[in-house]
């Protein structure tokens, strides 16, 4: 396959936010004894506010560091930021540890609480899997019945075998999956627009943002996904690429925030910015 060739707009968006610097978070915890079990967190001051839990990018290899800007972003709009790390592909992860740790995540740290379960890129395929593990048959490793309250799925892998077709990320999808000998076997269980072709839906309210000119993510992907998820919101952010979604500040953050508070208000959850919104609007 050719090697990618991508826009000099997307060559500087994906510098400009890639280069951030890390935001320390106020407090840190664990879910696990492995060094990749942990967490960043900001919590909010008021009890209320709604909870956000981040899965991060980078094409399930890379650590959590570059969302930091972006959940401290989160924080200062009023939410209740979660971003936790796991074990990664080409290290500790891939399948199936990876898997493990976003089920024991998403299983354990909301604590009860109900919550908005985002991810970006390939943390939009965990987030959509995470989804969508009702899906899969009773006495799978992974199932249950408890799913996120709510997913916002950003530019997100949706289709591993696509993943795989285009080769993306230097084979980022055969390297999760264990090799192109373990490929096949293992996808129906990972792989969300597999899982959901049936069912045609996961019965969790799940939101679809992405740019219009995302050059990372081919479209396809968002669109074969929006063809088989029948209750599925999509969201399409004109002049918008794959990263300006995590950049703190850019009108591209600024529409996940304001989907974010949308969607907790969905299940009761009272934003903070929604007091502001009021105070605003003409009596």
């Amino acid at each position: 396959m050719a090697s990618r060739t991508i826009s000099a707009f997307a060559a500087e968006e994906e510098k400009r936010v890639l280069s951030l610097k890390p935001v320390l978070a106020p407090v840190h915890g664990r879910y696990g004894d492995h060094p990749h079990q942990v967490y960043d967190a900001w919590p909010a001051e008021d009890p209320a506010a709604p909870l956000v839990i981040l899965l991060h990018g980078g094409y399930w290899r890379y650590d959590r560091m570059h969302l930091t800007p972006f959940a401290a972003y989160l924080s200062g709009q009023g939410f209740d930021v979660l971003l936790p790390g796991f074990r990664r592909s080409g290290g500790a992860g891939g399948y199936p540890q990876t898997f493990d740790d976003v089920a024991r995540i998403v299983d354990t740290l909301p604590r009860g609480r109900p919550y908005v379960l985002a991810g970006h890129c390939s943390g939009g395929h965990l987030a959509l899997w995470c989804a969508a593990r009702g899906l899969l048959p009773p006495g799978s490793r992974w199932h249950t019945r408890t799913l996120p309250t709510a997913v916002l799925a950003l530019a997100p892998i949706t289709d591993l075998a696509a993943t795989r077709r285009d080769g993306l990320s230097d084979d980022a999808a055969l390297q999760l999956l264990g090799g192109a000998e373990l490929f096949e076997e293992r996808l129906p269980r990972v792989d969300p627009i597999t899982l959901l072709r049936d069912a045609g839906t996961t019965g969790v309210p799940t939101v679809l943002l992405h740019g219009a000119v995302d050059e990372e993510v081919p479209q396809a992907q968002f669109t074969d996904y929006a063809s088989v998820h029948r209750d599925l919101r999509t969201v399409v952010l004109p002049g918008t690429g794959h990263y300006t979604l995590i950049e703190p500040g850019a009108p591209g953050a600024r529409a996940v925030a304001d989907t974010l508070g949308e969607m907790a208000a969905g299940f009761g959850a009272r934003h903070p910015r929604d007091d502001d919104r009021k105070a605003a609007s003409p009596r």
